[in-house]
């Protein structure tokens, strides 16, 4: 590998490991001393404060965009997404969320992009959704609660999708798409937040059990992850890039059985491995031989 290759693979290594780790802080956050809805609020407190002059930076860009669009964009990757998955990971392992929410990302990414923006699925892709499927129906056999909470987790991959099908046809950059979702969820959620909250655990929680949370929701989840992710597809390409993406479900697991104990049994550990190698295809980042003829 090239040096430039080396980098990008860093880069991209860094991002699914911050988006793996999302889903452990998350689930340990929501079955611990916060819900849902204080994690959200962390999150978008703080990365929409961050992002704020992002936001004004990228204004006549963000002007430009159609509001349907923007409205998409925040519905689908702020704080609805937060509070789905955050509800998700009550019941369920950061393992199971991670591996249903990322690895079907890619089948629902294929059909919302093949039915909005007209994009052929090739025959790799076509096999890698078909892999990924597998694995879904292994994994929803796996424990009561998890099972119970897959359709909020697919739920957030659908959501997710929109966000990446509104966000391409924006033409925004990543961390442009990012500002507007964060800043937007902190001026529409946060106060509703405060508002509706008898006990807002996010401010009144002592330091040390809201600062880890906050900083991990709103700084290295929000910002530092997209800006790893987005090094990698300047160094590698988009292709390339996408399969760091297939080692989030992997990682996840790996993490949740290091840091809280969940350990995944044999059936999901195959299943979480056979999500993982779908979503490697269905990413397009690896092509099979396979070249289609005309009839005769």
């Amino acid at each position: 590998m090239s040096v430039r290759e080396l980098r990008g693979a860093a880069w991209g290594l860094a991002a699914a490991a911050l988006t793996a780790g999302w889903w452990v802080i998350t689930r340990q956050g929501v079955t611990t001393a916060f819900d849902q809805y204080d994690v959200a609020a962390l999150r978008f407190a703080v990365s929409g404060l961050l992002l704020t002059p992002v936001l004004w930076r990228h204004r006549r860009a963000i002007a430009a965009v159609p509001p349907m669009l923007l409205v998409v964009m925040v519905l689908c990757a702020g704080a609805p997404y937060s509070l789905i998955t955050g509800t998700g990971l009550r019941f369920a392992s950061a393992g199971h969320g991670g591996t249903l929410v990322s690895g079907v990302f890619p089948l629902c990414a294929a059909l919302l992009s093949a039915v909005v923006l007209k994009e052929a699925v090739g025959p790799s892709r076509c096999l890698g959704l078909g892999v990924v499927v597998a694995g879904v129906v292994g994994l929803g056999g796996g424990a009561a609660a998890s099972a119970a909470m897959s359709p909020l987790f697919l739920m957030a991959s659908l959501m997710w999708a929109g966000f990446t099908v509104a966000l391409h046809r924006s033409g925004l950059t990543p961390l442009a798409a990012v500002a507007c979702v964060c800043v937007a969820s902190c001026a529409v959620y946060v106060p509703a937040y405060l508002l509706l909250s008898n006990d807002p655990l996010a401010l009144t929680a002592p330091l040390a059990e809201s600062l880890p949370h906050a900083l991990y929701q709103g700084l290295l989840s929000a910002i530092v992850a997209v800006y790893c992710f987005a090094r990698a597809v300047m160094l590698l390409g988009a292709a390339r890039a996408a399969v760091f993406g297939a080692l989030v479900p992997v990682l996840a697991s790996l993490m949740g059985a290091a840091l809280l104990a969940e350990a995944p049994t044999p059936t999901e550990a195959l299943s979480i491995a056979t999500v993982a190698i779908g979503a490697t295809l269905a990413s397009g980042a690896v092509r099979l031989p396979v070249r289609l003829t005309a009839a005769p």
